[in-house]
């Protein structure tokens, strides 16, 4: 049975939050999100527990501290390595791709230009880990 999860949001493009939760809101489960302007903001929500996420969902091009870096502080602390980060971006750079993957990325999304394409790929990551089963903190 589907779970409504607890969902840290990395963006720092002010429409693409509104535009997440917007989608969020149509969904069955009511989630839960905190949201971060950027890496370092997320690092300290980590830290406080103001959260803990069943999932982490961030973009790549971010200021203070980009996603690649953040994943890679993330990757390395033995508390949170293990919750699952997905990147949702608009970067097809192969380079990033790869990287993120090798630093130990869920998955990599990347965001259509078309509103209904865009729900279409949330509503299937949301319900793909609202059904998959995920190591508690």
């Amino acid at each position: 049975m589907p779970k409504a999860l607890n969902i840290l949001l990395i963006e720092d493009d002010e429409i693409e939050v509104m535009k997440f939760n917007r989608v969020l809101k149509s969904f069955e489960h009511s989630h839960r999100v905190v949201e971060a302007d950027n890496g370092e903001e997320a690092l300290v929500i980590l830290k406080e527990k103001v959260i803990v996420p069943d999932i982490i969902v961030l973009d790549l091009n971010m200021p203070k501290i980009s996603g690649i870096e953040f994943l890679d502080i993330l990757k390395k602390n033995d508390a949170l390595k293990y919750i699952p980060a997905i990147i949702l971006t608009t970067s097809s750079n192969h380079k990033d791709l790869l990287e993120c993957y090798r630093l130990g990325i869920a998955g990599y999304v990347l965001k259509p230009l078309k509103y209904e394409d865009y729900v279409d790929r949330i509503k299937k990551l949301i319900d793909y880990w609202s059904v998959n089963e995920i190591i508690s903190q």
